[in-house]
């Protein structure tokens, strides 16, 4: 993951956090959970929606880089993450995936120099949301795409298998609206949907209870009533495509 942080200290306790979470989480013998490979496979379509195998793209909190490598038939890959004792033990694969660790604020990557970048599950983890859309414009050339998942605000507050915030650890979920707010004070947002319904708490409890799924079920199938949900941003994941705008202005 990627944050901005108040202070030395504070990122140093990020930095902390996020490698010992990847350790127990990303590294080794592990796989995919679900609502990640939904994240993915979400972002691959996208891409290949695009017709190249040539962009130069990067991804911001890539964590291992799981995602990195199955996006090479795309093109040149650039993974950043904050958690440093993961990527130098990767450094630079062949193929087209190059690795570097910091701070993603702070990092002298090169203005306009990418087609897309991807963020999957980063957004909440940082203190300074706005100037982390603004960065991400900057990196991308004029026609270019950010590709975003986020965590849910509205879902996730009502749903109990959420674990506590640790220390060390950022939590700044955002719910569709306010997502869409960050986006078009600098993209034109293209979709803004949300995957894998989730919640059993305050209304969630009765749009995911077995007797509204019993009676739905005379009406549409499982799979229907759920990209319903999905439509009404009650998944566990906010998915935005965005368009860095194309003009002339140096606004743009």
């Amino acid at each position: 993951m990627q944050a901005a942080t108040k202070g030395t200290e504070a990122l140093r306790e990020q930095r902390r956090f996020w490698n010992d979470w990847n350790a127990k989480h990303r590294v080794g013998n592990w796989k995919v959970p679900q609502v990640n490979g939904r994240q993915a496979r979400m972002v691959t379509e996208w891409l290949a929606a695009l017709g190249r195998s040539n962009l130069d793209i990067l991804e911001v909190g890539c964590g291992s880089g799981w995602l990195c490598e199955q996006l090479l038939g795309f093109g040149q890959i650039t993974g950043t993450d904050l958690a440093d004792e993961v990527l130098p033990r990767k450094g630079s694969l062949p193929g087209g995936v190059t690795y570097v660790a910091g701070n993603f604020f702070e990092l002298q990557l090169r203005e306009s120099a990418f087609d897309v970048v991807i963020s999957l599950e980063t957004l909440a983890h940082v203190d300074d949301q706005e100037a982390f859309v603004e960065k991400t414009f900057g990196l991308l050339r004029p026609g270019g795409y950010l590709m975003l998942a986020t965590q849910n605000r509205f879902t996730l507050e009502r749903w109990s298998k959420v674990v506590p915030r640790a220390p060390g650890q950022i939590r700044k979920w955002v719910d569709a609206k306010t997502l869409r707010s960050l986006l078009e004070a600098r993209y034109e947002v293209v979709k803004l949907t949300s995957i894998f319904p989730v919640g059993d708490r305050g209304i969630m409890r009765f749009i995911n209870s077995y007797l509204v799924r019993r009676a739905l079920r005379f009406f549409s199938s499982p799979e229907q009533v759920d990209a319903l949900k999905e439509r009404l941003f009650l998944g566990h994941t906010l998915m935005a495509l965005a368009r860095r705008p194309v003009c002339r202005s140096a606004q743009c």
